[in-house]
């Protein structure tokens, strides 16, 4: 397939920014320079959200911040995705996935909590982990004061968070009180045992080799004693929740994403697996790049509000 030419339109631009000044190697910058920098990116690539949607920022458990959309029009109880954002788990806000979060709100029919997890480094494995977990767990227990019907409450989230939704889908799979009704897992990060051809065959574009690394040293997961947490190679899915996992066709996560889907159908999973081939990692929130982001996202709800039905 041929990348989108829009986005091939936008990359070839930040290739000609970057000959005539060149950036410098992201070990050589703080990660809350990179962080800045990616925010401001991503805000500038998404500035049409749907406006009638409600948000409002809330501590969840205590202490872990979080932002709870709720679209016009919406009745109580309603279906929840507790959502978490992409950035390696080290870059992403609430911030970055704002107009991603309201279009899952809105077309999707349900509320959205997205959650802000620790990030590392300041913050190493399993933070971000527990922190999703919590988050999830609060949600279930909460369910009455958000207006959530405990039995529609999904989990999502987009490469690191399709991590971590994964992981807590995976967590309370045995939890007769947290039963999660669906995981939305968009070009995960699975983190399986074997390198898969698309991590040695792409180098790029948006997810590179190098900031794959740099993700990977700064969680520092690699040899902690919980890793399956975040390497799901190996871990057990039977009994996990019906998913749908989405890849992009130029992105390096795509093959341990389609392997994921298919996985969790040979565990007894319900589960789908949708590939855009010619779009990149991080579409979702780089909505005015391109229309076809927009025809994604819609199918994307559209999957989310069926299963929340």
């Amino acid at each position: 397939m041929t990348l989108d030419a829009e986005f091939a339109a936008m990359l070839d631009a930040q290739a000609e920014a970057a000959k005539a000044q060149p950036l410098p190697p992201l070990d050589a910058l703080p990660p809350e320079m990179v962080r800045a920098g990616y925010r401001m990116q991503r805000q500038a690539q998404d500035q049409n959200a749907p406006k009638d949607v409600e948000a409002r920022d809330l501590t969840v458990a205590g202490s872990i911040p979080a932002r709870l959309y709720r679209p016009a029009g919406l009745g109580d109880p309603s279906g929840l995705l507790v959502y978490f954002h992409g950035g390696g788990f080290v870059i992403g806000d609430l911030e970055t996935h704002d107009g991603h979060c309201r279009r899952l709100a809105k077309d999707g029919a349900c509320r959205v909590l997205a959650v802000d997890y620790r990030l590392a480094p300041e913050h190493p494995f399993p933070a971000g982990h527990d922190d999703a977990l919590t988050a999830t767990k609060w949600a279930f227990d909460n369910a009455s004061d958000l207006g959530v019907d405990p039995r529609r409450i999904a989990v999502g989230g987009d490469s690191a968070g399709g991590n971590l939704a994964a992981s807590v889908a995976l967590d309370l799979k045995d939890d007769p009180q947290r039963r999660i009704a669906f995981q939305l897992l968009l070009y995960p990060g699975i983190w399986p045992d074997a390198e898969t051809p698309s991590r040695k065959d792409l180098d790029g574009p948006v997810l590179t080799r190098a900031s794959l690394d740099w993700f990977e040293k700064l969680l520092a997961a690699v040899g902690h004693p919980h890793a399956h947490r975040a390497m799901l190679g190996s871990r057990d899915l039977k009994r996990a929740p019906p998913a749908l996992v989405v890849t992009a066709g130029f992105d390096p996560l795509k093959d341990e994403g389609r392997d994921y889907a298919a996985r969790l159908k040979a565990a007894g999973v319900p589960a789908a697996h949708v590939e855009y081939p010619t779009l990149v990692h991080d579409f979702y929130i780089m909505h005015d790049v391109s229309p076809a982001v927009a025809t994604a996202a819609a199918e994307t709800a559209a999957a989310l509000k069926a299963a929340l039905a």
